[in-house]
């Protein structure tokens, strides 16, 4: 990584702690060079339009995440695992890096990037599930299933971030239910809720990151 790439970086993860810890979508100029040890002038030498730094983040968060998703699906075809995995990766993200977390869950309900965040790869999952009647509800069901998805998974990651529960008691809890209302039974649904899902830790976000904190 070159240091011009290491300092943007930087900065990007000095503002996801920014925007996360306040909520909004926009931060002072000063705040955000103090949050990432840099003079204010490295800020505008190495953001193109500060104003449109939230996008960017979100952007490179959906961008990420949707990279280190298709790396772990790759060889699994069952769309009720590939969905209990996404599931419980995000959960588990959540604990292992919980500035990521906690932005994810900020703003994940509000911001149109975000969401797509949470829609897309379930959808993608959730539709072939029907199609191969994997999945017993209907496609009409679809936008309803996608809101309880992502509602019940922001959730978990909120009562993991907040130390009500472990990510492995969320995730696990979750993915069962969800499989369940999908029209999985009882002990299929339980079976595949608890098979290890793979840590986005090594290689992921969280380590091209510098980890601030």
């Amino acid at each position: 990584m070159s240091a011009s790439s290491s300092v943007v970086l930087k900065i990007q993860d000095a503002a996801i702690r920014l925007f996360a810890e306040h909520g909004a979508r926009e931060i002072s100029i000063s705040d955000l060079a103090d949050a990432a040890g840099v003079a204010r002038g490295t800020i505008y030498n190495n953001i193109a339009d500060p104003e449109t730094l939230f996008d960017e983040v979100a952007s490179r968060v959906l961008h990420d995440m949707h990279l280190q998703f298709g790396e772990h699906m790759t060889h699994i075809e069952d769309p009720a695992q590939r969905l209990t995995n996404g599931i419980r990766m995000f959960i588990r993200h959540a604990h292992e890096d919980p500035w990521w977390g906690r932005f994810v869950v900020r703003f994940a309900r509000n911001d149109d990037t975000m969401r797509k965040l949470m829609d897309e790869p379930p959808s993608l999952d959730i539709k072939r599930g029907i199609q191969s009647g994997r999945f017993t509800v209907t496609p009409e069901s679809l936008p309803s299933i996608l809101s309880l998805v992502g509602g019940a998974t922001l959730a978990a990651m909120q009562s993991v971030l907040t130390g009500r529960q472990t990510w492995r008691e969320a995730g696990e809890q979750i993915a069962e239910l969800i499989l369940r209302a999908l029209g999985l039974d009882a002990h299929e649904a339980h079976t595949l809720s608890i098979i290890e899902p793979p840590s986005l830790a090594t290689g992921s976000i969280s380590t091209r990151r510098s980890k601030i904190r």
